[in-house]
This record gives structure tokens, sequence and C-alpha cells, in this order.
């Protein structure tokens, strides 16, 4: 693509975008807004991004990115883009401003073609039409931002054209699945044959892995994002992590969904049967049919096991429960809302918020937890009945993050409860650590 003999914008081009410009943005708009629109060059499909925007009364345009489909470079100008602020626009040369900024130039630069892809309307998507090594390319149906990223793929790739006609776009431009379709004929066989399971969003590591093993997609998937929360959060399911071996996560993945339980309350109960001094190798233990009965039953047992523990140790437990409650309080809040957040004061308060509200929040080793300032734990109450457990919020000091909130029988709160945590304790609670840091 030779930049210094393109040619500027058609007239009709020109009318093409001021309209569509009108349609989308009102007159008065001073941004700078951006188009596409498609031309030939060199015999080269061309993508010509412009900069729109008003200014007293006058509509400007200007070209400041031209892409080639076969270009490995692309080329720009009087533009510049900012991690933060994103893409900003010179327009000195138009008359804005007293100073050419430090990124305008009379001349184009160029980057490497994978920068500068604006996405934004492309005027004459049509135009494609005029290139007949695109003519069966499924354009038309192409509903992603990179045009030419899928043109380069379908020129490379025709099973392109084959996939987004069956409504899989999501894997028209995966190269993973492409690879898997040039090489195996039975593999696009089958992607048709299941393309209505399919069509749901999947890891196509699922996919491929679904066909090679011959198992439904829904359960491959789950296993995979079961693994990969597994994997993330090794610290978080360290007691789960001990006793799984590497071989053998499949078949814990299957056990909990066939029990319809979640990776926390299983490793809650693995970790009370490691305080009790289970062994663990025994399928059993490890994997005991009636799950629930098993859980609650280890839970109180840990619980007890608990208490029964040393006078001594336990008094030094909530004198340290006592002074870290202390420390955080001022992340307590009431005002004028329906709820109100207060922080646990003992593991006693703890113990009666689990057994009320049917959690493992006072079982499961929380108290630990908040004494070392790792996580603490609040209870959001209804301001009409303040000594009523209603919802416990778990909040890490570390990623001043929730990590957990559940209401009863560990069910999400109401909508309502969800907004005022988020939007309203959560932004306080922060503001207030923010505070005592900085004191």
């Amino acid at each position: 693509m030779i930049k210094d003999t393109f040619k500027p914008i058609p007239k009709y081009m020109l009318k093409l975008i001021k309209e569509t410009d009108l349609k989308l943005c009102s007159a008065q708009d001073g941004h700078t807004r951006f188009y596409s629109y498609l031309t030939k060059f060199k015999k080269q499909l061309i993508r010509v991004t412009v900069a729109v925007r008003n200014y007293r009364k006058k509509w400007l345009c200007k070209q400041v990115a031209l892409h080639g489909v076969h270009s490995s470079k692309c080329y720009i100008k009087d533009m510049v883009f900012y991690n933060v602020a994103g893409y900003k626009v010179g327009w000195y040369e138009q008359g804005i401003g007293q100073y050419r900024k430090w990124f305008e130039s009379h001349e184009w630069d160029y980057s490497d073609d994978k920068y500068f892809k604006i996405h934004c309307p492309i005027i004459n998507k049509e135009f494609i039409n005029e290139f007949p090594e695109y003519k069966y390319s499924a354009i038309e149906l192409y509903e992603g931002n990179d045009i030419f990223n899928y043109l380069r793929l379908y020129e490379k790739y025709p099973q392109v054209e084959y996939l987004t006609k069956a409504g899989l776009q999501c894997l028209a431009t995966s190269k993973m699945i492409l690879n898997q379709c040039k090489k195996d004929k039975n593999f696009c066989k089958w992607i048709f044959k299941n393309k209505n399971d399919i069509k749901g969003y999947y890891y196509t590591a699922s996919i491929i892995k679904a066909y090679k093993q011959n198992k439904p997609i829904a359960i491959i998937d789950r296993y995979e994002k079961l693994k990969k929360e597994l994997e993330q959060n090794t610290n978080y399911y360290a007691e789960t992590k001990s006793i799984i071996k590497k071989e053998e996560v499949y078949k814990c993945l299957d056990y909990m969904a066939k029990q319809n339980i979640k990776f926390d309350i299983y490793n809650d109960y693995i970790k009370a049967c490691l305080y009790l001094k289970l062994d663990m190798s025994l399928e059993k233990n490890k994997y005991p049919h009636n799950f629930k009965f098993w859980h609650d039953t280890r839970i109180d047992e840990y619980n007890t096991a608990k208490i029964m523990a040393d006078k001594k140790e336990r008094e030094e437990l909530y004198k340290k429960f006592g002074v870290i409650a202390c420390k955080y309080q001022q992340m307590q809040r009431n005002l004028n809302d329906a709820y109100c957040v207060i922080i646990a004061q003992s593991p006693a308060d703890l113990i009666n918020e689990g057994n009320i509200l049917h959690h493992c929040v006072g079982k499961m080793g929380y108290d630990q937890k908040f004494i070392r300032e790792e996580s603490l734990i609040f209870f959001v109450r209804n301001k009409n009945n303040p000594q009523i457990p209603f919802v416990t919020v778990e909040y890490s000091l570390k990623t001043n993050k929730i990590l957990q909130c559940y209401a009863e029988h560990n069910t999400k709160p109401q909508q309502e409860v969800q907004e005022f945590i988020n939007k309203k304790w959560l932004p306080y609670a922060k503001r207030k650590l923010k505070a005592m840091v900085v004191a």
C-alpha cells in the first residue's frame, strides 16, 4: 500500500458519511466520532477510517487510518492512542487549536496492522462484492468488527463460509476450530450435527474435547470451567486440592455435578474432615453418597471439636477477634437506608449467624481468617429487624472485593439488597478503609 499516492475521500463517500453521521449524532455534538469506508487501491481492498466532529457550525471530516486486507502495516495520520483515554485526534489543520499537537503531521506515519483498528460503522460494506474472490465468503452475515481478519481467515480456511452460514460466527474466526476442520472432515460433520448445542458460549477447547471424547458439550464445558476455577483459586481451595490428585479431577467434578454442589461447599466439607482427622483416602469420606447429610454432620462435629478445644486458646481467640472487629468498625454503615451493615464482634456471632441462616460462616475457619485480617465478616440487617440475621458478607482486605455474599441456605440475596451492598456499602467501606490507611 503506497500511502503517498492514496486518494482523498471521494465526494459521494463524503456525502454518505455525513448522512450517516447526522442520523446517529446531533449537529451540536462536539465530540470526535469515527466511520469507515471500503475502497480499492492498487487492486487491494482498503479500509479507510475517518474522524468526524462539529466545530462552530462546521462539519469536519478527515482520513486518519488506512488498513489493507493484505498489508502487514497500517497508516495513521493526526491520531494517537492512549490506554486510558482511547483514541485522540488532532484538528490543527482544520482550524481547531492554536498549536499543532505532537502527534500531528503533514505526512502519514505507519504502525503494525493490529493497531488502530477502531470499531466503528462501515458505510459501504457491500463494496466487498466487487472482489470475486470474496463472492462466497458469507461476509454479509458476519456481524463482528474486524472484517479484514475474517477475510484473511477465509482465504486460508474456506470452512469459514460454512461455519458462518450455519450460524456459528463464534467459531468462524477461531484458528483452533478452523485447523481442526481443515484436517478432519468428520469434525466438520460433527460440528453441523451439534450446531444448536454449540451456539451457546463454550470454550473452543471444550468443543474439540467433546468431539474427541464423544461426550455432551455442556458437560465437558462445565468440567473445564470448574477445573479453571480450581486452578485459579489454589489457596482458597487448598484443602480440596490436597486430596484430589490431577488424574482424579474429572471424577471429582462429575461427583459435584451429580450432587449439585459448589466448590466452596465441597471445600468446607473437606476442611472439616481433615480437621477431624478422617481417612480421606476412603471413597465414603471423599465422595459420600448423601453429600448434604454428611456435610451437615461433619460440620457439626467440627464445630463441637472447636468448642471443646482448650479454654485458654478459646479466650485468646475471642480477644484477638474483638481487637480486629474494633479496628475495622468504621466500615460499618448505618445511614438513611433500608439496611444497615455491622461487623462481626466475636466467633460466637459467626456461629449464631451460620446456625440461623444455615450456612458455614461460623464453622469453617472464618474466625481464623478474620483474626489474620485475610477477610472480614459483615452482617447485613434489615433496619426494621436489626437483631435478626439476614445476609452475610465476606470481604477480602487483600483485594478489596466481596468474596461471598449469601442469604439463607447459601442463596443469593434479593436484587435490591445486592444493589445496596455493591453500590452503597462497598464504595462506603472502601473509602473508610482508605482513610484508615492514610491516617
